[in-house]
């Protein structure tokens, strides 16, 4: 009986996967519990953004850092990043995010880490929609 209940447990709380979504700008996104992640791409700029909303304030910091943990393991920091929402979104924005994306893609954990704050931000999943966002291009209009 009791792992009927730990296994209703522990699939209760939902995980959306990596999604992928073409457009003027291009968005990549996921959500865990503790955070929302979504990247943009204006191939028209061209500009990366990238925010992560929780339900809880970042602290404010001088560095915002990504550390992603597994196969090509790196760390990159910003002094570049706001925080808005009433301090529940932190967002960097770049002309290049080629870090980002080979951390997004090529490992199996994200960390988001601003001042003495982190979240953990699972990439299972994350390898085909990034692919496709690294493949964003410009629309034709009609």
């Amino acid at each position: 009986m009791r792992f009927y209940l730990m296994f209703i447990l522990l699939f209760a709380t939902p995980v959306r996967a990596w999604e992928f979504t073409p457009g003027m700008p291009c968005r990549l996104t996921h959500e865990t519990p503790e955070v929302s992640v979504e990247l943009t791409y204006d191939p028209t700029q061209p500009l990366y953004t990238i925010s992560l909303t929780r339900n809880v304030m970042w602290p404010h910091a001088e560095v915002f850092a990504l550390q992603f943990e597994g196969h090509q393991a790196l760390s990159i920091a910003t002094d570049r990043h706001h925080i808005d929402k009433g301090g529940k979104r932190l967002t960097v924005a770049d002309h290049g995010f080629k870090n980002v994306l080979d951390g997004l893609q090529f490992n199996e954990t994200a960390r988001a880490v601003t001042g003495n704050s982190s979240v953990s931000i699972p990439l299972a999943g994350a390898l085909g929609p990034v692919k496709a966002f690294r493949n964003c291009a410009p629309v034709a209009g009609v």
